[in-house]
């Protein structure tokens, strides 16, 4: 499926094993877009979706002469589209219908790669995408958690979108750090204290921290955690044990585990993703139930700030929900608002 527009094409891909013939992961590159647009990425969650997803596309602009993409997007027909919740508070009338949408859930950084600096290339794929939901039979399109500001907000206002709060997300730039106390120094004292505080005593109680490749990791245990703690949070069906264990096990190198145990029993766990320039706190999951006063979800916090200051991460990116412990231990709010259109 290809679309013109003037010396625009859009193309529309549904293999995801195209992508790494075609110049998709040089585009990536060139933007410093996150993991969640690597083509190993796409290809793994097409192959182990998350989410209750009908049909996968990959739309490719072409600009006439260059031989390379200029842009590229990916969306998902998504048969639930507002998995977490937090659809229906804006657009009401979404609730149970299908929506072809711009990022999957699981990603909370979408971006408009390549597009955000030209009108005219996001007014291309914006036409291209709702086309594509007409022929879907998609009643809603659009993005979600696309972050506040220019240029992407300004990109998608000028192709006819408008933008709604969705939630936050949270992030530090770790810029200079070498270690861990060299974070710990530029917070506050009070939760400064507090991670110093919740070191000792997850020490004295038996805490123990491990780091390793997913590919070496325990990830049913670690999947079943992270399934029970969305739970209760209402998203009990976010992380799918057998597909999370599936997807998280095809990413290679570029995914880590963070496991805190005590007396042997896992009671928090990180699935952290790296890029170029971020690390990733993808999935949690914590046990409260521990011996002692120490906060299971503080140590594994301050753990994978140590990692990604060790993997040499320039971002930090902590993720969506928990708002005040994130800001009080150093992180900053990022407003991600969703872009939606019925049609």
């Amino acid at each position: 499926m290809a679309q013109s527009r003037g010396r625009l094409t859009v193309r529309v891909y549904e293999d995801p094993s195209d992508l790494t013939v075609i110049g998709w992961d040089e585009v990536v590159s060139a933007a410093g877009a996150p993991v969640f647009y690597e083509s190993a990425y796409l290809a793994a969650y097409h192959k182990f979706p998350l989410a209750p997803i009908e049909r996968f596309g990959y739309l490719v602009i072409n600009e006439s002469p260059a031989e390379f993409p200029v842009a590229v997007l990916p969306v998902a027909l998504h048969t639930q589209a507002d998995p977490l919740g937090w659809l229906r508070e804006i657009e009401p009338g979404i609730n149970g219908e299908r929506a072809l949408l711009s990022h999957v859930w699981h990603c909370y950084d979408t971006q408009l790669v390549g597009a955000a600096e030209r009108p005219d290339i996001a007014v291309a794929l914006v036409t291209a995408q709702r086309a594509l939901a007409e022929a879907w039979r998609a009643p809603w399109f659009g993005f979600v958690n696309v972050e506040r500001g220019p240029p992407a907000a300004a990109a998608l206002a000028g192709a006819g979108l408008t933008g709604r709060h969705l939630t936050d997300r949270f992030s530090t730039d770790l810029s200079g750090m070498t270690d861990l106390d060299g974070y710990l120094r530029r917070l506050r004292p009070r939760p400064r204290a507090n991670l110093t505080r919740s070191a000792r005593r997850a020490a004295e109680t038996g805490m123990t921290t491990t780091v390793a490749l997913a590919s070496d990791s325990n990830l049913d245990e670690v999947g079943e955690l992270c399934a029970r703690t969305t739970a209760r949070r209402g998203s009990a069906h976010f992380y799918p044990v057998g597909t999370f264990v599936r997807f998280v096990s095809s990413l290679g190198g570029r995914a880590h585990v963070l496991a805190v145990r005590q007396s042997g029993r896992m009671v928090a766990a990180g699935v952290c993703f790296t890029d170029e320039l971020r690390f990733h706190t993808w999935a949690c999951g914590v046990d409260y139930d521990v011996t002692g006063n120490a906060s299971p979800y503080a140590v594994l916090f301050a753990q994978s700030v140590a990692l990604a200051i060790r993997l040499g991460s320039t971002i930090f990116e902590g993720g969506r929900a928990n708002d005040v412990f994130k800001i009080r231990h150093g992180l900053s709010a990022r407003h991600l608002d969703a872009y939606l259109s019925h049609i």
